[in-house]
């Protein structure tokens, strides 16, 4: 059985590799904005699917497939946030998250191609940050990190020293709840 990645994340490609699950990446391109009232689970659980099938689409000549989408944001006092797109909005979130706890969600859906089979969950993950001084917050955007992650940092990088505590899924933090993939590949038949 084939797993293929729908994500040019080289985050949740490292974590495949280094978990010992062989698969093959295909990029999903679709709109990812939020719909008017779309409460945070709905919002990351239908990115997640959609991804998922948009690379399933029709028969590719796959025998037996699975197709792994995730979608991951970050929501501190109520507010999602997703990648900072300047200086300015990485400077906001950077701020929002200082001395907080917030929380990540990603949605995570598999689809098995044929027969249909779709299974999708939410993985939170409580993270508490360490109170940021604006020197710090302005050397960590210099390195660049923050803009191709949501909520302006990466727990795996240089980010990772601002975290003090986490509750629940290291991996969903980084965009990909193993132990929940893990599970679900396992449901939909998949053997090492």
């Amino acid at each position: 059985m084939k797993i293929i990645l729908a994500s040019a994340s080289p985050r949740r490609a490292e974590i495949l590799c280094n978990a010992g699950i062989p698969f093959e990446a295909c990029a999903a391109t679709l709109d990812e904005s939020r719909r008017p009232g779309e409460l945070r689970a709905d919002y990351v659980r239908r990115l997640a699917l959609a991804k998922a099938r948009a690379v399933a689409g029709p028969p590719r000549g796959c025998a037996d497939c699975l197709f792994i989408g995730a979608d991951t944001v970050v929501v501190a006092a109520d507010e999602i946030l997703g990648k900072p797109g300047s200086t300015e909005e990485a400077r906001r979130m950077l701020h929002l998250l200082s001395g907080t706890v917030h929380e990540v969600h990603t949605g995570l859906a598999v689809v098995r191609r044929p027969g249909g089979m779709e299974g999708i969950v939410e993985e939170i993950t409580r993270v508490t940050f360490a109170p940021l001084s604006d020197t710090e917050i302005e050397s960590y955007i210099a390195t660049g990190e923050p803009f191709d992650k949501a909520g302006g940092y990466g727990i795996q990088g240089i980010g990772g020293r601002f975290v003090t505590r986490i509750e629940g899924c290291y991996f969903n933090v980084m965009g990909l709840p193993l132990g929940r993939l893990w599970a679900l590949l396992r449901e939909f038949g998949w053997k090492e």
